[in-house]
Order: structure tokens, then C-alpha cells, then sequence
């Protein structure tokens, strides 16, 4: 019997600069329509992606960008995200983020 064939799909590359990472955190959420995150930056590097809906991204000093579901994202540590948002003004968003951690840091600074 011949096996079925995996089929992997290429979503994202990020190089990370020289860190130690220990752990990763992986959290799922939810934003509501027109949601937006606000101005902060993770400690850590943060790569994710878009489960249902459609989000926009921005990184300072970088054009903003429109993630549909299955789009994959990274978010530099300590950069300035100007821009995460939930885009659709009538539906939920959820994305999955994945916090890739160096010992016990946040999450996420507010700014």
C-alpha cells in the first residue's frame, strides 16, 4: 500500500538575531471587528498566524501589510509595531501567535 504524500506548504521564514530561546508560549486570539492592538512591541520575537478573518500589520518604518487566513507573520523583538488590527469592521479575527521566549519575559509592552 503506498503512502499518501505529506504536502508541506512554505508560510514563513524569520531570522532571528543571535538569542537564546527556551521556550515558546503559543496563545490564540481574538479580536473583535475593527479591534486594534495599539502601539507596543514584544520582548521576545513573535511569529504567528492569521486562523479566521483578515488582519493589518504594521512595523515601523515597513509598509503595512493585509494578512487573510493562513498568512504567516513575524514580529521582530523590541521593534515598534505601529499597526495590528483586526480589518474587517463586521467580522471577528483570531490569530494564533507564538511567543519564542528566553527565560520568564512579557509578552507584550504597551507603548
Amino acid at each position: 500500500m503506498t503512502q499518501p504524500t505529506i504536502i508541506r506548504k512554505h508560510l514563513l521564514t524569520a531570522t532571528l538575531d543571535a538569542r537564546q530561546v527556551t521556550s515558546v508560549e503559543i496563545k490564540e486570539i481574538t479580536f473583535e471587528p475593527g479591534q486594534k492592538a495599539g502601539l507596543h512591541l514584544h520582548p521576545c520575537p513573535v511569529t504567528g498566524y492569521i486562523a479566521v478573518g483578515t488582519a493589518i500589520m504594521q512595523i515601523a518604518g515597513q509598509e503595512p501589510l493585509i494578512l487573510k487566513t493562513g498568512d504567516a507573520f513575524y514580529e521582530p523583538a523590541d521593534t515598534h509595531i505601529t499597526e495590528f488590527s483586526n480589518y474587517s469592521t463586521t467580522e471577528p479575527m483570531t490569530f494564533i501567535a507564538f511567543y519564542l521566549l528566553n527565560g520568564d519575559q512579557e509578552l507584550i509592552k504597551m507603548l
